[in-house]
């Protein structure tokens, strides 16, 4: 594909993430509770556990591997501060996957990672807000610099596409399917940031318009750099840290140095940053739903963590198409998920929630289905996973839960569209931060 093919499939991608994300966040916002809590809601008290479980899988899995490229954003700022760093003896097996250099680099944004684990996230949110601010100005700044070297943007964005036809179709459709694997592990726990939102539009038109746009923007950039490497090295760089370190290459002066240092650094900021509030706050949040009385949020990030330092994650990125199988093939099973919880939301009760029942496990309310169990839910669930698409696999389950629920009516279910707590409970978002920070301490 040409670049400008490849970016329209960066913006359809994400385009339609962006709006079940915000739709899924919608529970969340309104009644400020987190995905394990709205999961109950569709797959009953018991059923949820296995969702759950399944979205504590991913993030754990996918700490690790944005603690890996975290790790070569390390070597690169060390790399710009002690040369001699990239000479350092290996002492690692070959069959360890890695080198001394490399692992210690990971070592050291694992660790970095720690102490922003152990605060809640409304307490680090200052610490999050600066991401933003030195990202762009890092990618920019990283863009001028390689359109500068260059001598212009390259050529990869003169050169056509060499695919017509129907495999440029079905390229296309491939490429946009990837962009929405790597955004539907935060769609389906979006309600865990939107719980936290103090309006329900907080949680929704930020969501809608940034996503796309920063993924496009963060794309552009990727696009044009790499294309630019192409003429100054002769071959395309499709790894911004990587082309960032051959600018140490071949004694730099005083100035590239800290450039690069700047750079990467924000780049590890913001690794930094994705980590936690992707990652390691999902994990925290579903494996204090599947263990309340054992872990809390806290504790399920460090548990993250450690399964991120043990999974070897560098092995998993050694090949880009065999990650990103593995990526489509999880997220068939997180994108089944999504397309039952927003059809019980919007569909099925219309906004009704009963608040109190999703805490209350005796037979006749109305989250306890079958033995805590939605039969509906799960036939849902199962039928979207056997289409074996990532965006079609949430549309597929979302129709058959729609049906199941046609022919057998669930209690609660509404005939008019009204976001209310039939139960009558009322609690915000306040209260939510606090009773989150209370259990943190106590459990701590």
């Amino acid at each position: 594909m040409s670049w400008w093919q490849a970016w329209i499939c960066v913006w359809l991608g994400y385009g339609i993430a962006a709006p079940f994300l915000v739709l899924n966040a919608r529970p969340g916002a309104i009644f400020h509770v987190m995905f394990p809590i709205v999961n109950r809601t569709s797959f009953g008290m018991f059923g949820s556990l296995w969702c759950v479980f399944n979205r504590a899988a991913m993030a754990c899995i996918w700490y690790g591997v944005q603690a890996s490229i975290g790790g070569s954003c390390v070597l690169v700022m060390l790399r710009a501060m002690w040369p001699s760093i990239n000479d350092l003896p290996n002492s690692m097996p070959a069959s360890s996957g890695t080198n001394t250099r490399d692992y210690l680099c990971f070592f050291l944004f694992w660790l970095i990672s720690l102490p922003v684990i152990w605060f809640p996230v409304h307490k680090v949110r200052h610490f999050f807000l600066v991401t933003p601010i030195l990202m762009p100005i890092a990618s920019i700044t990283f863009l001028v610099w390689c359109i500068v070297k260059a001598h212009g943007i390259g050529p990869i964005v003169h050169q056509p596409s060499t695919l017509h036809g129907s495999k440029l179709g079905w390229a296309m459709v491939a490429s946009f399917m990837s962009c929405i694997s790597n955004e539907v592990t935060l769609v389906t726990n979006a309600p865990d940031f939107a719980s936290r939102a103090r309006t329900p539009s907080a949680a929704l038109y930020p969501q809608l318009f940034a996503i796309p746009l920063s993924a496009a923007f963060v794309s552009l950039i990727g696009i044009l750099v790499s294309s630019s490497s192409q003429a100054i090295y002769g071959t395309a760089i499709w790894s911004p840290i990587d082309l960032l370190g051959n600018f140490l290459n071949d004694n730099p002066s005083n100035a590239t140095r800290f450039g690069v240092w700047f750079i990467s650094a924000s780049f590890m900021l913001a690794q930094v940053t994705t980590n936690i509030c992707a990652n390691s706050v999902s994990a925290g949040c579903d494996l204090t739903a599947l263990f309340p009385r054992f872990i809390n949020i806290r504790r399920g990030g460090y548990i993250a963590a450690t399964v991120g330092l043990a999974m070897c994650p560098w092995n998993l990125l050694k090949n880009s198409n065999e990650f990103t199988s593995y990526l489509s093939a999880y997220s068939v099973f997180l994108s089944s998920i999504s397309g039952v919880m927003v059809t019980e939301y919007y569909i099925v009760r219309k906004g009704h929630y009963n608040v109190k029942d999703l805490y209350n496990t005796e037979r006749g309310s109305w989250y306890w289905y079958t033995y805590g169990i939605n039969f509906r839910a799960y036939t849902a669930y199962i039928a979207g996973i056997l289409i074996n698409a990532v965006g079609f696999a949430g549309a597929i389950s979302a129709l058959v839960y729609w049906a199941l629920n046609r022919v057998f009516p669930v209690i609660g279910a509404a005939d008019t569209f009204k976001e209310i707590d039939v139960s009558g409970y009322e609690r915000t978002a306040r209260d939510s931060r606090d009773v989150e920070e209370v259990d943190m301490d106590t459990k701590a």
